[in-house]
Order: structure tokens, then C-alpha cells, then sequence
């Protein structure tokens, strides 16, 4: 069965793991530079050096016990350590937090940088058209995006499953990136909703980390919607006095400062866990479905992979010329 997953992070990876540990091969489209999606690592190069920011998700948590065995795999091999300033329960990927969804994708075929514009299904098969063209067939294909993303592509085929995601409204998020000369003293290293800001924390503190001093400052839903459209300078200007506000004291100005939107950041969740059609080969999988965790997007791929694979013999009837699994993904979990 070779199937067609758009979306790289989590999500789609942790599906792409179930698929390809049942013998599968899926194929991993996404519109990214690079690993991470919402748990990426911004780098900015400063007078003191280079200065890293998890801008994304800040940490994770484990507690299914099949996610509990693959966090202790990445403890092992060094992509994962606990960080108790945040919590008892609380994990980052090490280096940065994109280091844990970099060696996933590691093991399967991921085209980068590839934004899946249309779908299309002939003859049984599926289709996608990107940057490139057109890329196919495919026994099956996998939405791992946002629901807001989701719906547009969904909509043309499945109208109960758009429906679904159309129903979801993601909260925004914008994250302010801060470096400063010496480290801030007196102010504590996690901060958790105090006024506009709804999270801010010293990432260079986090395990395995180094570099200059540099704060990540995440707004409220509430002000991120308020400041939505903003100028990215604008806000990053107003996120330094929030941090100030919430730290009650002076913060210095910063030697080098940016902002990042995330328009997608946050979603409840629908209760769903995964969809899927198995007439079309189409379902959609991502924490949008489950709840507004890295687990629970993980949870969310796996049981939309087991969704897929117990479809039978609808599925796997496409061969894709020259098209072979290339990359061996070892199985953690049973």
C-alpha cells in the first residue's frame, strides 16, 4: 500500500511510522523547510552567537503508555530529556524541540518545501498536484494539516469529514524571540498567564541548550487575535513590554528580537481521534481531531494508520513504478 500523507509533523509522521512498521510505504509532503512543523526551532545569529527558540510547542508530555516507551527511546538516544522547571511530566527535544520529529522524519521519504495544491483520484488512485506537477498514484491519502488547511482539500472529495473540519476554530498564537546581552535576573524561568501573556520562558535554561540568553514570549489567544494582522515589528515591540508586565519589572532592551504568528496554534479538539473513508482511501489525522497536544496529534496519526491498514483488500492495488520504500523505519512499539 503506498500512501500519500501531506504534513510532516507529529501527526503525519507518527502515521507514517504505523504504515510503514505494518510494511507499508508512505510518502510525506509538506510545505515546510525542514522538520518540526508546530514543534520547530527558530535559529537567529546574534553579536553573542547563535541563538536557538523551541517558537512553537514548549515542551510535551507522556502519558499513553505506547508514546511513554517511544519518549524513553528518545532519552536514549539523546533527542529527548525531561525538563522539571516546567513540570514533573514536562519533555523537550534536545537540542531543540524539532530534534525528536527530525529523527522521524529521518526515516521516511519527506519532500520538503512541497505544498499540496489539489488532489485529485483517478481510476482508484489518488493524485496531488504541487510545485513540481503531479505526483502519483497512491492507494491512499492522509490530511496531517490543520483543519483549516484540511477542509479546502477535503471539501472536493469527502463533505462529512470537510464538514468536521470546518466545524474547527484553531486559536491564533503569536510568539515573541528575545536575546539579551546578560541573563535576566530575579525574573522566574517559566511563566504561565499573567496578563496578555500566556506563556513565557528562558529557552536557552532548557536541557541540552547553549547560546545566549533568549526568552520565548507567547501571547494569549485573546491578544493574538486582537494583534492578528499586525506587523511582525509591531508586535514584537509589544510582546517585550507584555514580558516586562508579566516579569513586573524592567526587562533591558533586547540585542535582537523577532515574532513569529502561528494562525493555527490551538484547537480542542473534536473527539474524533482520526477520520477515515475507506471507500476513498482518505482520512485526515492531527491533533485537531483529539486535543491540543504533541501526544495527542501522535495518538491521532497511529489510530488513522490502524484505520487504514485494517481496510483490507480496498486498499494496495496501486503500483508506483521505480517507487520503493527507500528508508527502514525500526519498530519501537508493538
Amino acid at each position: 500500500m503506498n500512501v500519500a500523507i501531506i504534513g510532516a509533523g507529529m501527526a503525519g509522521l507518527s502515521c507514517a511510522d504505523a504504515l510503514q512498521d505494518a510494511g507499508h510505504c508512505p510518502v510525506l509532503f509538506d510545505k515546510g523547510r525542514g522538520p518540526g512543523g508546530r514543534m520547530s526551532t527558530r535559529r537567529v545569529q546574534t553579536p553573542l552567537g547563535e541563538a536557538a527558540f523551541d517558537h512553537g510547542a514548549q515542551y510535551f508530555t507522556a502519558r499513553d503508555p505506547g508514546f511513554k516507551r517511544l519518549v524513553d527511546s528518545w532519552q536514549r538516544s539523546g533527542v529527548a530529556a525531561p525538563w522539571p522547571q516546567s513540570g514533573t511530566d514536562a519533555w523537550v527535544g534536545v537540542p531543540g524541540m524539532n530534534a525528536v520529529t527530525r529523527q522521524m522524519a529521518a526515516a521516511h521519504d519527506v519532500t520538503w518545501g512541497h505544498q499540496v495544491s489539489a488532489m485529485v483520484r483517478r481510476a482508484g488512485a489518488w493524485w496531488l498536484t504541487g510545485p513540481a506537477g503531479e505526483t502519483g498514484p497512491y492507494d491512499a491519502a492522509v490530511l496531517a494539516i490543520p483543519a483549516e488547511q484540511a477542509a479546502v482539500l477535503l471539501s472536493l472529495h469527502d463533505f462529512a469529514m470537510a464538514r468536521k473540519a470546518l466545524m474547527v476554530r484553531s486559536q491564533p498564537c503569536w510568539t515573541g524571540m528575545f536575546v539579551f546581552d546578560d541573563p535576566l535576573d530575579g525574573v522566574p524561568p517559566v511563566m504561565r498567564n499573567r496578563g496578555d501573556v500566556a506563556w513565557a520562558a528562558c529557552n536557552s535554561a532548557k536541557p541540552g541548550r547553549s547560546g545566549p540568553e533568549a526568552w520565548v514570549v507567547q501571547a494569549s489567544a485573546t491578544w493574538s487575535a486582537t494583534w492578528l494582522e499586525a506587523p511582525v515589528d509591531e508586535v514584537t515591540g509589544l510582546l517585550h513590554r507584555a514580558l516586562a508586565q508579566a516579569a513586573g519589572c524592567i526587562i533591558p532592551e533586547p540585542i535582537a528580537a523577532t515574532s513569529h504568528r502561528w494562525r493555527y496554534a490551538l484547537s480542542v479538539g473534536t473527539g474524533d481521534g482520526a477520520l477515515w473513508n475507506p471507500d476513498l482511501g482518505l482520512g485526515a489525522c492531527g491533533d485537531w481531531l483529539m486535543g491540543p497536544r504533541v501526544e495527542s496529534a501522535w495518538l491521532s496519526g497511529r489510530k488513522l494508520a490502524t484505520m487504514c491498514i485494517g481496510s483490507g483488500p480496498v486498499m494496495g492495488s496501486v503500483q508506483l513504478t521505480g517507487r520503493t520504500c527507500p528508508k527502514g523505519h525500526v519498530p519501537i512499539l508493538p
